[in-house]
């Protein structure tokens, strides 16, 4: 039995709570949480399960009503130790494994079906767009994505690489994964940089309000032994996936990296390097579309008025085509964006 109860975000948003017993790396009981919008339509032509990054939690109203406007009905999952997710004595989001994520995402996906009966579209932010790619890759090994009622995936900045010098990629690598093992809990040195929090956090207002205590401007600790799970997950990647769906992958177009917050990090991503994006995009083993949105943020569904309105149309225009490939009414069209010339194709890893 399913029992949702108010949220956070208002009236118009339920929550459920998914319980995953005992936690693998020792912090007590976890727990996952299913948030629902209240608006959705009772026959939709689809649905949306949306999964968060690091250091955040689903809190975007007019991302949700943006799908539901669509005719989809709309659900955002808080993963354990995240956001809803978080309890005390509990290091925010920290795992050993982002494999573990898989009981989440499974039990996530079988209540949007049961609920809806409609074909899930995934769609994943940051760090959410590394672990939903590699827990499709199992699915579609399992069986495959498809049958499991997924009809395709929207990527956020993804987080597809470690950004940094090719020397912080391989040596560093190396000595995440020993010390990640050896000190698991251990913080990682240098993280805490507030720059793209106060990017986002001097712009939010209404839709865009969070709360501070689930998502720090400087971000929470970084973990070595996440990090070492992060890495691994990245070489899972560059190996090539195979996520069994249609795939469309939204980034800014220029990566602005700064220790403190100046206005050009309000057109930029201030926290991916966006070539890294570019570069693994096509490890998803499926029809990827890549579209640089220009000026916009690391989040590109919290970028101003402009490009923020960009990757709507953006977005649009890939669900335009996708229903129509689903219905079997279009032809090869994917790939082209509202914007002419920017959108990408990669095919395969």
């Amino acid at each position: 039995m399913t029992t949702w109860a108010p949220d956070v975000l208002g009236d118009d948003y339920e929550q459920l709570t998914i319980p995953l017993g005992p936690d693998p790396d020792g912090e007590g009981q976890v727990r996952a949480t299913l948030v629902r919008s209240r608006r959705s339509p009772s026959a939709p032509r689809g649905a949306v399960l949306y999964v968060h990054g690091f250091t955040d939690y689903f809190f975007q109203r007019h991302l949700a009503e943006h799908f539901v406007d669509r005719g989809y009905a709309f659900y955002a999952l808080d993963l354990r130790k995240c956001g809803r997710s978080l309890d005390d004595g509990q290091s925010p989001h920290f795992v050993s494994d982002l494999e573990l994520y898989d009981a989440e995402l499974s039990r996530a996906l079988e209540i949007v079906r049961e609920e809806t009966g409609a074909p899930v579209l995934l769609a994943a932010h940051s760090t959410g767009g590394l672990i939903v790619p590699l827990w499709l890759d199992r699915l579609e090994h399992a069986g495959g994505s498809a049958a499991a009622g997924v009809s395709g995936l929207v990527l956020n900045s993804p987080w597809f690489d470690l950004q940094g010098p090719p020397l912080a990629r391989s040596v560093g690598t190396v000595a995440l994964g020993v010390l990640g093992k050896i000190a698991p809990k251990r913080d990682l040195p240098g993280a805490g940089l507030d720059t793209y929090g106060s990017s986002i956090s001097a712009q939010a207002q209404g839709d865009w309000s969070y709360d501070l205590s689930w998502k720090p401007l400087a971000g929470f600790p970084i973990k070595l032994g996440w990090i070492r799970a992060v890495r691994r997950g990245h070489a899972r990647l560059h190996r090539g996936l195979d996520i069994g769906v249609p795939s469309l992958i939204l980034r800014s177009k220029v990566t602005r990296f700064s220790k403190k917050y100046i206005p050009d990090v309000d057109a930029a991503d201030a926290v991916l390097d966006v070539r890294q994006i570019a570069r693994w995009a096509g490890c998803l083993g499926n029809r990827t579309t890549v579209v640089p949105v220009e000026g916009a943020r690391h989040d590109v569904f919290l970028s101003t008025d402009e490009p923020l309105a960009q990757a709507f149309r953006e977005l649009d225009a890939w669900l335009d085509d996708h229903e129509a490939r689903a219905a079997g009414t279009t032809g090869d069209r994917a790939g082209a964006a509202t914007g002419g010339d920017h959108a990408e194709m990669a095919t395969g890893a």
